[in-house]
């Protein structure tokens, strides 16, 4: 479904919530996994996700169009879940380490968690991650946008997500070579 229609019918205040729905419909699953890779707990994804919906609802007014209406969403999403992680580190007094073993236990033990043991690997690399570069990464290699769409999802300039997904890149080589 194009994005033209979905903000046309929710620019139409008799069709606005059907708008939204369809806006929800089209964006929801990429949405929870784009959330899901940064924050690895179901629980946490599912909410955060069900908070990007309301939060989109809430400024579908302020959205102008000049990017597109995936950009803008995902944008909110990465913002979400950038101040989430930061709020569990801070309201929780949790070190980067303990968040780290937290999140790994996850990964093991997740219920909603699969794959083969390369890529738990993986994941488990991801986490030791900066978050921003964790983000970038995910943007990148899994979603597989172009770093023009990242930056302007990110609000960051090209060079640097360039160096940000290289920084990563060589952790996860190095930290996948010492396992």
């Amino acid at each position: 479904m194009e994005d033209n229609y979905i903000v046309d019918r929710i620019r139409e205040p008799s069709t606005r919530r059907y708008g939204f729905n369809l806006l929800v419909k089209a964006y929801q699953e990429r949405v929870y996994w784009h959330v899901r890779k940064m924050v690895i707990d179901h629980e946490d994804a599912n909410d955060l996700t069900q908070n990007i919906f309301i939060k989109v609802w809430n400024n579908l007014e302020r959205f102008r169009a000049e990017s597109g209406l995936f950009t803008w969403i995902y944008r909110i999403a990465t913002n979400e879940c950038l101040s989430f992680l930061k709020k569990k580190r801070r309201s929780y007094w949790v070190t980067m380490d303990t968040l780290e073993n937290d999140l790994s236990h996850k990964v093991d033990h997740g219920a909603y968690i699969s794959g083969d043991e390369i890529q738990l690997k993986l994941q488990k690399a991801l986490i030791k991650l900066p978050d921003k570069q964790r983000m970038v990464f995910n943007m990148k290699y899994f979603d597989e946008l172009k770093f023009e769409e990242i930056a302007t999802i990110t609000g960051t300039s090209v060079g640097a997500l360039k160096a940000s997904y290289h920084h990563a890149v060589k952790k996860i080589e190095k930290i996948l070579s010492e396992d």
